[in-house]
């Protein structure tokens, strides 16, 4: 949480809105933030933390654990059309880097943004090579992209 906190402002100018989702309260969020998460960013979650109390929210996007009673952590890139493009499930131990998260989505917004005419194989990132997608390709990926054009 803190760490999307701390890229926020790179969030919002890719036109992304972040939203926090947990079993916990409002009040428990609030002394979250206040005790914790601020004091890490120097600032309050700039992003709603929303109350999953039921657990409903969770059991939509099947990240609800039943017998602990908690969300368990996921990330979901969801498109303008509502649309799940990506998502990711971690146990607590394991964090998440948020670069990645940022990449992705820059990803899907240029395939989304070339109606699909281009695809962008492993680790791209902006100004770096895609891939045109059709029969021409099927077989000779080898020809145009390497695992090492991502270095």
């Amino acid at each position: 949480m803190s760490a999307v906190a701390d890229n926020y402002e790179e969030f919002q100018k890719l036109g992304v809105e972040v939203l926090s989702v947990s079993v916990d309260s409002q009040f428990v969020h609030k002394v979250w933030n206040d005790q914790e998460l601020s004091k890490m960013t120097g600032c309050d979650i700039p992003f709603p933390m929303i109350s999953d109390g039921g657990g409903n929210l969770g059991k939509l996007y099947c990240v609800y654990d039943e017998a602990a009673g908690i969300d368990v952590r996921g990330r979901f890139i969801i498109d303008p059309d509502g649309v799940i493009q990506a998502m990711e499930v971690l146990t607590p131990p394991v964090g998440r880097r948020v670069t990645e998260t940022l990449r992705q989505i820059r990803a899907f917004q240029h395939v989304r943004a070339t109606a699909g005419g281009e695809a962008t194989p492993s680790g791209w990132d902006r100004g770096k090579k895609t891939l045109t997608p059709g029969p021409d390709l099927v077989g000779k990926v080898w020809k145009v992209w390497s695992p090492k054009d991502e270095l």
